[in-house]
């Protein structure tokens, strides 16, 4: 079979088209779907610093390993973190229920850096009865919250 040169050149216009129409899917959906973080309370210490007593309530992240570890790769190009320029592409913050920041991670290494967090409180500060966290991705402007963790074992 002999297809005409305006026929050769229709079918290859078309093939061209539905290869576009393609690619252009391909790069509007995502390859995954990342998970939002789940918070669990994991115990408290007592610290020092500053001649004061505190109580480090500390956290980990069930799921932390669902996140890449490029997600938390230093990321010079974006803003810095106070004096440090190499801060990590994806930040974390501690809230309490009421949305009152807490603390923040701006330079975890990994994923597995999800399982040290943690924030304090001088010894005799009632804490929060509930915390989340919100891990924010600079590069490409996620957030991801987690669920409400408790605060007392």
């Amino acid at each position: 079979m002999r297809l005409s040169t305006g026929r050769t050149l229709a079918a290859l216009l078309a093939v061209l088209a539905l290869t576009r129409l393609g690619a252009d899917a391909a790069a509007t959906t995502p390859r995954y779907v990342l998970p939002n973080p789940v918070l669990v309370l994991t115990g408290t210490e007592l610290y020092q610093a500053g001649g004061k007593n505190f109580i480090r309530y500390k956290y980990l992240v069930d799921n932390s390993s669902a996140y890449p570890d490029t997600m938390f790769a230093a990321a010079p190009r974006l803003p810095p973190c106070g004096a440090n320029a190499n801060a990590s592409r994806t930040w974390i913050d501690i809230y309490d229920q009421r949305g009152k920041r807490l603390y923040g991670f701006c330079a975890l290494g990994k994923a597995a850096d999800l399982n040290q967090l943690w924030f304090g409180l001088e010894e005799g500060v009632v804490p929060p009865s509930w915390v989340y966290i919100e891990m924010t991705d600079r590069t490409t402007n996620t957030k991801y919250k987690s669920n409400l963790a408790e605060t007392s074992l």
